[in-house]
């Protein structure tokens, strides 16, 4: 009996996992694998991985795929690949290396970062592209690489991203998709290559580095017989290129849904904030923070802030609490304390303390950047105790998120959540209040994936478009809407005001408290 073909894999190349999930057709997730990821750091703040051990990984998630769903080959209607953005991976010869690739978590770039940042071309970029300058970017990462090690370029043919090397394994084609391009080295309008961006950057002439763009949704190639040999799959099979893994995720869980457009928060180590919107409603800061980042529907594109450090603010408060019992004997451990957070939340009064998240030892990146940010309390008296800290760090993860997102405009009308933060009633009450609006949770498991299966899907011919595949892969997924409190949500306006005014208040102490 010949197997149907009912299944997309969606391959998320993450900076943590590899991993490879089967859907059916419908959007319901029926298996995953994945492979640890590997990278290695250096004392310069090089962070490199190897291609060729991330295309091995590749193809043994896909096998460990197999092993979990029979007929797997067969069965496989198509196969889409995303994975984490920015970052520089170059190809040679022979589509080979040309060398390792430098992670978006590489930091070498820091010094291209602030010249190209300070000239006057900038401002161009930044129209055109809708993003701040960051280490992250292949942008930054190859104008640093032209001027400092131009041997590493010196080999090389073509810049690609994570993806589109892992592509270029599955089909033997070079190119890159508008998501990509249009926050780097293009025009979020076009969603292609702009002369201008490239002139800002100092890479006219490498332009011969870029490669073709294509759309997913409507361009697919054939898995080649070398990566079926190596990925147990049929050669043939179509190969869909997805957008940046940090959209597809978005888009997986619920940033746009019924049509219409949506905010979607990804609330883990750091905050990932996504407002969907036409390309018209577009709203530039002053500050030239934030990305813009087009969607695979027409017109259509996500202003994005990330704040640096998220859960890590309750990491280390709760850390803090189990060194100090670890003091006296009493062992507990961080996942104890974690579920401790929404009991301590409901003990404490709603006060006036705020708390800044800015944790992190590298500052802040969104909606502001400043490396020297460092967290603060403000208003605490005698009377307060820990459950009002907790309170205090948590509802500061809510200001932080009302931050980024007013950085881009309006407050968005509905916000969806994923992230296992999600799980707290605290957080999620206290994200409605921040924002005014109503908070959804996706059950998604893997967003990323689904949503660069859900391009795949389209591509050959089993939706007509992607709000029909949103109808089937998301919206089923997204729970009841939870209305913020009214008192809430005028108590966390007051205090933002606060929050605000601190925060601009406080930043010439972090240039003092660095210096020394």
């Amino acid at each position: 009996m010949v197997e149907a073909a009912d299944l997309i894999i969606g391959i998320d190349a993450g900076t943590s996992v590899m991993k490879a999930v089967a859907f059916t057709l419908a959007g319901r997730q029926i298996a995953s694998a994945s492979v640890r990821n590997t990278y290695r750091t250096g004392e310069d703040g090089a962070v490199t991985q190897s291609l060729d051990q991330t295309w091995l990984d590749c193809t043994r998630a896909l096998r460990g795929l197999a092993e979990k769903v029979e007929g797997l080959a067969k069965r496989t209607a198509a196969i889409a690949v995303t994975g984490q953005g920015d970052g520089t991976w170059l190809v040679g010869a022979e589509n080979r290396p040309a060398g390792d690739a430098w992670l978006w978590l590489d930091a070498r770039a820091a010094p291209t970062v602030e010249r190209l940042a300070a000239a006057d071309a900038d401002r161009v970029r930044f129209s055109a592209t809708g993003t701040g300058l960051n280490t992250c970017q292949q942008g930054t990462q190859l104008a640093h690489m032209d001027q400092y090690f131009p041997e590493l370029l010196a080999e090389a043919e073509t810049a690609m991203h994570c993806k589109d090397w892992l592509y270029l394994n599955l089909t033997g084609i070079r190119a890159t998709d508008p998501s990509e391009v249009s926050f780097t080295f293009g025009n979020f309008r076009t969603r292609r290559y702009d002369d201008d961006v490239l002139a800002a950057l100092g890479l006219t002439h490498r332009r011969s580095l870029l490669p073709e763009v294509i759309e997913g949704t409507q361009t697919v190639h054939p898995l080649t017989a070398e990566a079926a040999a190596a990925s147990g799959l049929v050669a043939g099979t179509p190969v869909c290129l997805g957008y940046v893994d940090m959209v597809m995720t978005a888009l997986g869980a619920g940033v746009r849904s019924e049509g219409r457009n949506a905010a979607c928060s990804a609330i883990g180590s750091t905050g990932v904030h996504l407002l969907a919107k036409p390309v018209g409603d577009v709203v530039l800061n002053a500050e030239r923070t934030g990305y813009v980042i087009t969607l695979p529907i027409p017109g259509i594109v996500t202003q994005v802030q990330t704040n640096m450090g998220a859960t890590i603010n309750l990491d280390w408060l709760l850390q803090l609490g189990v060194d100090l019992l670890g003091e006296f004997g009493i062992p507990v451990g961080l996942d104890e304390m974690i579920t401790r957070i929404d009991p301590w939340f409901a003990e404490s009064r709603p006060g006036n303390i705020l708390y800044h998240p800015y944790i992190s030892e590298a500052g802040e990146r969104g909606p502001f950047v400043n490396a020297r940010a460092r967290a603060n309390f403000t208003g605490l008296a005698s009377r307060h105790r820990y459950p009002d800290l907790v309170r205090a760090v948590v509802e500061g993860l809510g200001m932080a998120t009302r931050d980024c997102y007013a950085a881009m405009g309006a407050l968005p009308p509905e916000l969806r959540i994923s992230g296992g933060a999600a799980r707290s009633v605290a957080l999620r009450g206290t994200l409605a209040a921040a924002l005014g609006a109503p908070v959804r949770v996706s059950s998604r498991e893997e967003a990323g994936a689904a949503g660069a299966s859900m391009m795949a899907a389209v591509a050959i011919g089993a939706y007509r478009t992607m709000d029909d595949c949103i109808a089937d892969w998301v919206t089923p997924e997204l729970g009841t809407a939870e209305p913020p409190a009214p008192q809430g949500t005028e108590r966390m306006t007051r205090l933002f005001a606060a929050y605000s005014d601190v925060r601009r208040g406080i930043a010439p102490a972090w240039d003092i408290l660095a210096a020394h």
